[in-house]
């Protein structure tokens, strides 16, 4: 599958089939997480492979009871280590750079998992002092996510997005460019077509003005 392909199709799955996921297949996922950019290179998380039904039962109540994530054969938690890079960079090294090297490692593994036939979804919405009471977690480390994953057994629908047009600004906020000079694809394309048009209409137009006033004048 194409990275592109894979990350258009890409979808959240809550529903999965009744069969386990080759270990070779998880370890791809994490290999795919790993790869993920971080601050200084520092790698500052760890992943935390669950297969158990009773932790994954217990892990889906601390998830504000969402139990759809018990149908998951597989949770994959990922913890951050947030000492290392306040070590290096301090309070934002914390508290920012250590979430964003987080979410890029999870968005890795999500779309591995698809491009490998699977399904998963990325879990936020948990109570951490629980999960970490579930997996015996140092008290520094951090919870950042959690990733279900398994055979999907549902098919969703296309979710809506937001044109390109209205999420990109050039040079500052709320900053356009004309429309014929703009290179986003597609609509570059037909924003020019429709300045071109446009034009074209009103010279016809004018011309026809022109010829209707010569024609007024001369009956004169």
């Amino acid at each position: 599958m194409e990275v592109f392909d894979a990350i258009r199709t890409r979808r959240s799955i809550r529903k999965y089939k009744d069969k386990q996921v080759p270990w070779d297949n998880i370890v791809s996922i994490m290999q795919a997480g790993k790869y993920a950019p971080s601050a200084g290179n520092l790698q500052n998380w760890k992943f935390i492979v669950v297969k158990s039904d009773a932790k994954r039962k217990a892990i889906a109540k601390a998830c504000i009871q969402q139990d759809w994530m018990e149908t998951a054969p597989i949770h994959i938690i990922v913890v951050a280590e947030p000492e290392k890079a306040e070590r290096y960079y301090g309070t934002r090294g914390a508290r920012l750079y250590t979430i964003q090297g987080c979410a890029a490692a999870i968005q890795n593994m999500l779309i591995s998992a698809h491009s490998l036939g699977l399904g998963a979804c990325w879990i936020g919405a948990f109570d951490e002092d629980e999960i970490w009471r579930i997996l015996n977690l140092p008290e520094e480390k951090s919870v950042q996510g959690i990733i279900t994953i398994g055979y999907s057994d549902e098919h969703p629908e296309v979710p809506p997005k937001y044109r390109i047009e209205h999420m990109v600004f050039f040079e500052k906020w709320w900053g356009r460019l004309e429309p014929a000079k703009t290179h986003l694809g597609w609509w570059s394309v037909y924003n020019k077509r429709i300045v071109d048009e446009s034009k074209k209409l009103a010279k016809k137009t004018g011309n026809k003005i022109k010829e209707h006033v010569k024609k007024k004048l001369k009956n004169k």
